[in-house]
């Protein structure tokens, strides 16, 4: 199994805690054989809270590696429709849920059925609260869960992104509330997710970072893993593991921050940032491309490193990279408002009472997932102008573009009537030489239309 770490001395300190474990059905005849193998090698049930964009394709992962699945959630109907073969999650399919399903897997509203589940895997959603402070309710909540359902011997992991200490301040008291101690009776430890919808990557082939709270801990949901995935990075501490997760994605804020600042420099020096990052991107070393957009979306990038510069003011710490980079990100919608003023007025045209195609609401290509969208913000920002702005998404769906109080426009419609169309969703399905021959100006703030190789005069670029 590849768990990347030194030789262990867990195997002795197991042995000592054995005789301490009371014994549960998963136990019962193999007392003298560690946890940590037990996962390893035995036949097990994962049991799942949270049913979402996350914990689904966890779920279809463990029954397709042999092991007995458990999905709790707290929506009834979902559960139900799962039950019925009915994903709602674009990067599981119908048939991959069905032969889960086949395979015996089980979703639930239930919670009493965790009892049943030998390793409990947390992936409940952590967004931010008012003033951008973090929510734990939802992982709050799931504790309350896991300390009227936790049994001996016992895995218990929490995926959700949130910040350093989260996992031994919520969870380990969870535990112990259950009469329970880590270690002797259960083992606690973090993993964070790694999902990245629409990506050619499933669960199953991304690499797992895993921390416990105690060394013990943490060999033991390594072992567990390494049934799950090909690759298992083995960390110190669940501490370690929780920052690792927000140092992925504010390394990846802070270099979009970095790259939307160096568009509009380039915007004012007139030179294109596309050609620019291209000719960057040819050195073989010390330089990964990122390319600007209207902003940041999605359940990652803009709230991970608000839950870093959170836990750091509680230190006392400023973070002034991270600080910066939410700026930049933050105010681009409305740097992306007001270059679409700019080339209407070049035209001759105001904003206000222009009719404008907004192309893409999703938050990045290819998925049809719109939370946080940084393409709602500029349409906010236009909107607050004056524009009468319309929504092309073909993923998204009319359905939910009406929710957000827009007016769809569909993929058979003549779209002549628009002044203007600004491309903030550079899905691969929308014909965009259709777009430019028939709307008078178009803004590309993807560069989708140099990927196409088009040379429409009518296209501008961020």
């Amino acid at each position: 199994m590849p768990v990347r770490h030194s030789t262990p001395k867990w195997f002795s300190r197991v042995q000592l805690h054995l005789g301490n474990i009371r014994c549960s059905p998963f136990i019962k005849g193999i007392a003298m054989t560690s946890h940590a193998e037990r996962f390893a090698t035995s036949q097990w049930t994962a049991g799942i809270i949270g049913l979402g964009y996350v914990g689904l394709p966890l779920a279809v992962a463990a029954s397709r590696k042999g092991l007995g699945v458990i999905g709790f959630d707290l929506s009834a109907p979902l559960t139900a429709a799962l039950m019925e073969g009915r994903s709602h999650v674009g990067d599981v399919s119908d048939s991959e849920l069905g032969r889960a399903l086949d395979d015996g897997a089980v979703f639930t509203a239930d919670a009493a059925r965790l009892a049943e589940a030998d390793a409990i895997f947390i992936c409940v959603p952590s967004p931010l609260g008012r003033n951008r402070q973090p929510d734990l309710s939802f992982i709050e909540s799931a504790a309350e869960t896991v300390a009227t359902v936790v049994r001996p011997g016992q895995l218990i992991s929490l995926e959700s992104t949130t910040y350093p200490g989260s996992t031994e301040d919520i969870l380990v008291p969870a535990v112990e509330k259950a009469g329970l101690t880590v270690d002797v009776d259960v083992f606690v430890a973090f993993s964070p997710e790694r999902v990245s919808p629409g990506d050619q990557l499933k669960t199953a082939d991304i690499p797992k970072v895993v921390g416990g709270v105690s060394a013990l801990s943490g060999e033991v949901a390594a072992a567990a893993y390494g049934r799950l995935v090909p690759s298992v990075h083995l960390v110190s501490s669940a501490r370690a593991a929780e920052m690792a997760k927000l140092l992925e994605n504010t390394y990846r804020a802070v270099n979009i921050g970095l790259i939307n600042e160096m568009a509009q420099l380039a915007h004012e020096l007139d030179i294109d940032i596309w050609e620019v990052v291209d000719a960057a991107a040819t050195k073989p070393f010390g330089f990964q491309a990122f390319y600007p957009g209207p902003g940041v979306g999605g359940h990652c990038i803009p709230l991970d490193p608000q839950y870093l510069a959170w836990r750091a003011r509680e230190a006392n710490f400023t973070t002034r990279f991270i600080d910066t980079a939410e700026q930049v990100n933050s105010h681009m919608p409305g740097y992306v408002a007001s270059r679409v003023v700019d080339i209407l007025n070049d035209r001759g045209l105001p904003v206000f009472g222009t009719e404008i195609l907004a192309v893409g609401i999703a938050y990045k290509p290819d998925v049809a997932d719109d939370r946080e969208s940084a393409s709602l913000h500029v349409i906010d920002e236009l909107k607050a102008r004056g524009a009468k702005v319309s929504v092309f998404d073909p993923l998204v769906g009319a359905d939910r573009i009406r929710r957000h109080d827009l007016v769809p426009v569909d993929e058979g419609d003549d779209l002549s009537r628009f002044t203007m169309a600004v491309v903030l969703t550079d899905h691969r399905v929308i014909d965009y030489d259709k777009i430019a021959a028939q709307v008078g100006v178009v803004f590309d703030t993807r560069g989708m239309y140099r990927r196409i190789g088009s040379t429409a005069a009518n296209v501008h670029h961020l």
